[in-house]
């Protein structure tokens, strides 16, 4: 059993609630690392969070690698989790492997997640945890699928969707995941399927009744004011405060405030 897998269900096992961010970067993951979260996971959401992109779908499996090993500069002794972008791992079991084991081989990352519960899935999973790569299973709102899902909105709301979902769960555990996220699901199915599972649940959107906590740095930090979901907490108001920074520094330059004798040799 790995690290990860142990450390995970030991926190389940012991109603020690997991908390985990997205981190694309050594400076954040240095903050991270200071402030002893449990696990960070280099999300595909870098697209939209870092490139500015509309989607995650064209995030590459080079970008994963790329900014895993950033991150793990930052954070030397936190479990990293690293998605498995579009694409990496839908043409064959072989290419599922081949982009797993790029991921484990290229950066130090403890595991990788993958989005959806299909019978193929299911078989990438058990090879994965068969060759020793740990597996996180991703269900609910799944952002590689979004236009099959008809955009970003709650899944799970009718008793067929909530019923699957569970199902899903299921059988992701009995493939080898050693945890699931859950994505914008209602909170009773949340609770449910955490009830269920013997591995650990980790919710962003699905109420509390989850077995740990997942949200994206820059969210949670405020960067974004136009983005309010209802599930977000925004910790401060970050970009105001840079913002802020950004004006008084223009000011300083343009009277000549900056620099003075302090910041001269």
């Amino acid at each position: 059993m790995s690290t990860i897998t142990q450390t995970f269900l030991k926190k389940k096992q012991s109603s020690q609630k997991i908390s985990m961010v997205t981190c694309y970067d050594a400076s954040f993951a240095r903050i991270i690392a200071h402030a002893e979260l449990d696990c960070v996971l280099v999300g595909d959401s870098l697209g939209m969070v870092v490139q500015g992109r509309e989607s995650t779908l064209p995030v590459t499996l080079d970008e994963i690698i790329y900014h895993t090993n950033m991150v793990r500069r930052g954070a030397k002794d936190i479990p990293i989790i690293s998605d498995l972008p579009f694409m990496s791992y839908h043409s064959s079991v072989g290419d599922a492997i081949s982009s797993a084991g790029r991921i484990m081989k290229e950066t130090s990352a403890d595991a990788v997640k993958l989005e959806g519960a299909s019978d193929f899935n299911l078989s990438v999973i058990h090879r994965l945890r068969e060759i020793g790569i740990p597996v996180m299973g991703h269900l609910g709102l799944t952002p590689q699928s979004f236009h099959v899902l008809g955009g970003y909105k709650v899944q799970g709301k009718s008793k067929e969707d909530q019923e699957k979902l569970i199902r899903d769960a299921l059988n992701l555990e009995a493939a080898g995941a050693f945890s699931v996220v859950l994505e914008m699901v209602p909170a009773n199915v949340a609770k449910e399927i955490t009830t269920q599972l013997q591995i650990p649940t980790i919710g962003i959107g699905a109420g509390k009744y989850v077995d740990g906590q997942v949200l994206v740095l820059y969210d949670l930090l405020g960067m974004n004011p136009e983005f309010t979901p209802k599930f977000l907490k925004k910790y401060m108001n970050l970009y105001q405060t840079i913002l802020e920074s950004m004006k008084q520094y223009k000011r300083d330059v343009e009277t000549e405030t900056f620099p003075n004798e302090e910041n001269s040799f």
